[in-house]
């Protein structure tokens, strides 16, 4: 008498291996891996947050492949046949780069260096710089803040090149804002650094998510100041900022 038993169409050393793949730990996404981080930290990643300090170098290279992938799927999802138009074919690498390493370096890149002096001869009187070109993005729709800023300094014991101002504002601007939260965020940084008796800080922009979409106005632009220290408290001083910063382009 003939017993049937069930075919088992994997050998032993088959299902041992699959098995195997199956207990396998599929690795994090990068960015679940800097995100856990970032929580376990405590420290908040908001848009405009800088989280430079929690990314290696080559974590940023990942995390660059993993955003080129996401972007992908995007335009996969907006029907755009990628493979055959020569135009898009490399469009999200060249975003995720772009995003990583130049609009929003001010997340993933660290601060450039900024070396302070001694204010040997005690310098005490107002100095103003500006225009500065300030490039930003709205954090709410991802579109283009592009305008001009001016700084005022009545230095104390501490300070640093006027190239430095520059820097610090292109940094702490190289992310998603609102202008509102990003003129705090450029006082606090520069204030920290260098501590001084008075800080004036304004910014005058357009932004694209008026110009280019919703209410589509091409002339307004956002004004909003920062006056800390001296400039807050003598109104002749703040005064005789504007009227400087007037003189060099500020309200044209």
């Amino acid at each position: 008498m003939s017993i049937s038993r069930p075919v088992n169409n994997l050998s032993d050393n088959d299902s041992k291996s699959s098995k195997v793949i199956e207990t396998l730990p599929t690795r994090k996404a990068i960015s679940q891996i800097i995100r856990d981080r970032l929580v376990a930290s405590g420290d908040p990643f908001f848009a405009n947050d800088s989280i430079a300090h929690h990314i290696s170098d080559t974590e940023r290279e990942e995390l660059k492949k993993e955003i080129e992938g996401k972007l992908q799927s995007m335009f996969d999802s907006l029907v755009i046949d990628t493979a055959n138009d020569h135009n898009t074919k490399d469009t999200a690498r060249r975003v995720a780069k772009m995003y990583v390493d130049e609009v929003f370096k001010g997340r993933y890149h660290p601060m450039p260096k900024v070396t302070d002096f001694p204010n040997a001869k005690e310098l005490d009187e107002i100095y103003t710089l500006g225009p500065i070109t300030v490039r930003s993005a709205c954090s709410h729709h991802f579109v283009p803040i592009v305008g001009q800023a001016w700084i005022g300094i009545v230095p104390s014991d501490r300070v640093i090149g006027i190239s430095k101002f520059n820097r610090i504002v292109d940094w702490v601007m190289s992310r998603p804002h609102i202008q509102e939260e990003a003129a705090i965020m450029v006082a606090d940084t520069i204030e920290n650094l260098i501590k001084p008796k008075g800080l004036a800080f304004v910014i005058k922009a357009q932004h694209m998510c008026m110009t280019w979409r919703g209410v589509k106005e091409p002339e307004t632009k956002m004004v909003n100041s920062i006056v800390r220290g001296s400039f807050r408290n003598d109104p002749y001083m703040k005064k005789e900022f504007f009227d400087l910063i007037r003189a060099h382009g500020f309200g044209d």
